[in-house]
């Protein structure tokens, strides 16, 4: 991931912001909303993932599963189970859309810890855009379900007569803030965790050059591979939070009175 070079003939620099920029994937022009960039590769990329794991692991069913199967089956049984515990058996019926987020976002992130990759999930338009699905999606579900009954989510009726107007103010302000916390959630972590592992790959040149890098550069492969460990695992977790985070919401909207 470390990129360095010269630079007005001034020595090393490097910079751990350029691995997110978005580029065409053919020729040098601007990028509009119909170009084909590294970020539609990505993302192509891991919609094919999704379906390869899901119809290899269903291709050939058997009582001892296979390797994909076994995955395939873990997963579908991870997701059901976190649907049917925050959602009850009324939210099933939306698990499909909610295994599918998680598995998109789970291979992004993983197929953008590949050397060279982009990952999409680093971008808040992408995660902006699926938190935004969610939000409108749960909001409808609500009213559909319960008519003016759901604006009871906002409705505190266990606090005082009182504060129950205050608290309702925060609670619509809160609601309308989850698709940005959603979001930003997602993308900052992917960002950053890609931004420190490409500073530390930067250090192992930049110090050899200065004459102390034999004692130090070991140190800064050391901590590549330790921030390259915690950057898988939290792929997974900032997968799962986002997958858990739909859930509750989509519970709020089955279930709006407090």
């Amino acid at each position: 991931m470390a990129e360095t070079g010269a630079e007005h003939g001034e020595g090393l620099s490097f910079h751990p912001m350029d691995q997110f920029i978005v580029k065409p994937l053919f020729g040098d022009g601007p990028v509009h909303w119909y170009t084909i960039t590294n970020v539609t590769l990505w993302m192509a990329l891991g919609v094919v993932a999704v379906i390869l794991l899901m119809v290899t692991g269903a291709a050939r069913r058997s009582i001892v599963p296979g390797r994909a199967q076994s995955i395939a089956e873990l997963t579908y049984g991870f997701i059901h189970k976190m649907v049917e515990d925050i959602c009850g058996k009324e939210g099933l019926k939306y698990f499909p859309y909610i295994l599918t987020v998680f598995l998109f976002i789970l291979f992004a992130n993983f197929l953008g810890l590949l050397p060279m990759a982009f990952t999409p999930t680093s971008h808040i338009a992408v995660t902006g855009l699926l938190a935004l699905v969610v939000f409108v999606s749960v909001t409808v579900i609500g009213f559909v379900k319960n008519g003016t009954h759901f604006l009871e989510l906002f409705w505190v009726k266990s606090a005082p007569l009182a504060l129950r107007p205050i608290l309702a103010v925060i609670e619509v302000i809160s609601y309308f803030v989850r698709p940005v916390s959603h979001s930003i959630r997602l993308a900052g972590n992917m960002m950053a965790g890609h931004a420190v592992i490409k500073v530390f790959a930067a250090f192992a040149p930049l110090i050899l050059m200065s004459g102390i890098g034999v004692l130090v550069t070991p140190l800064s492969i050391v901590a590549i591979v330790a921030m390259y460990g915690l950057e898988v695992l939290v792929a997974f977790i900032q997968a799962y939070v986002f997958t858990i985070l739909t859930c509750v919401y989509l519970k709020d909207a089955l279930h709006p009175a407090h």
